[in-house]
């Protein structure tokens, strides 16, 4: 389904082998296999996802026997078939700190540097920004929302893994320009659907669990309430429903 052009985004925590303090290497793996000559994707460029208020886990090896520090990093794989996806890091610029405003009135003093990196005259030149790194710092700490609010309000059953909204607001302003169409196969709760509407591109999104769905319409002005007097299923009605297939 993706176009020449298109990206595919992919966050994938870690995790770690059973009853031991070591890691799998199962997304590493993952990412070899997708790259290979049998598969789809060149890699474009990895990311990181550093979330400041992850938990201290596993427990057992972080908190209790304190031989592992926390695991607050997720990598973040970028992927597209073709070398040259549709991408402009002049949509992901950031504003530029004091140091550096200061260092652009300065000017640069050009010139080769220890690292064997050349600075040239160029590099004087004022921006609309600077250039983000490939290290995305965001915490998911929200407690109350629209979608929390309306969840609780109506017995909706919450998503217990709330994707944070930074994270597709960076890779759809970088990969896609207003209209394109933007594609989440394992929606959640729907922030991504959320964030694309926002930055005006088309999205589709699939999600399995009803009751998700249901709560996630309660993300877009004037239609959560609507939803959820028209629909004949209630969040629990399908949890007791998958609850009795299993």
């Amino acid at each position: 389904m993706l176009r020449p052009t298109g990206s595919f985004v992919l966050d994938i925590g870690g995790s770690w082998n059973k009853g031991e303090p070591t890691r799998t290497l199962y997304h590493f793996e993952l990412l070899l296999r997708l790259c290979s000559k049998e598969g789809w994707f060149k890699l474009a460029q990895e990311f990181y996802w550093y979330n400041p208020a992850k938990m201290p886990a596993p427990a057992q090896w972080v908190t209790i026997e304190r031989v592992r520090v926390k695991d607050s990093v997720n990598p973040i794989w970028w992927l597209a078939k073709s070398p040259r996806p549709k991408a402009s890091n002049r949509r992901v610029l950031k504003p530029y700190t004091k140091s550096m405003h200061d260092l652009l009135l300065r000017g640069y003093n050009h010139g080769p540097r220890p690292s064997g990196h050349l600075v040239s005259k160029n590099w004087n030149k004022r921006h609309k920004g600077a250039i983000p790194a490939n290290l995305i710092i965001a915490a998911n700490t929200s407690s109350s929302d629209p979608y929390l609010r309306a969840c609780r309000k109506h017995g909706i059953e919450v998503h217990p893994a709330r994707f944070v909204a930074a994270i597709p607001d960076f890779f759809i302003r970088f990969l896609t320009r207003e209209g394109d169409t933007v594609l989440d196969p394992f929606a959640g709760s729907n922030v991504v659907g959320e964030v694309a509407e926002r930055l005006q591109r088309r999205w589709i999104s699939a999600e399995v669990n009803l009751g998700y769905v249901l709560g996630s319409a309660f993300r877009f002005d004037g239609i959560g309430e609507d939803t959820y007097r028209r629909h004949p299923v209630r969040a629990t009605d399908e949890l007791s429903r998958s609850e009795a297939r299993s």
